[in-house]
């Protein structure tokens, strides 16, 4: 699967819009539906892969500060 340059918040708004989509079309065709759900896991992993490397900044953030922190109370 190839990098997506699309931002977390386009990503999300987009799989929101497929999600609607297939719980809430009766009348969905199933070739269109099984497109529709493709379409949302290649979203969710891009949104996973965002909060992902969001996490590692963090847990980086908080260790660096953690540190600091740690040498502070000696």
């Amino acid at each position: 699967m190839k990098k997506s340059t699309q931002s977390f918040k386009k990503a999300f708004e987009e799989l929101e819009i497929v999600t609607h989509s297939l719980e809430h079309n009766d009348t969905l065709d199933l070739s269109k539906g099984v497109e529709l759900f493709e379409k949302g896991m290649e979203l969710a992993q891009i949104c996973k892969t965002h909060l992902s490397e969001i996490e590692n900044t963090i847990i980086k953030i908080q260790n660096k500060y953690s540190t600091i922190h740690d040498e502070s109370q000696t």
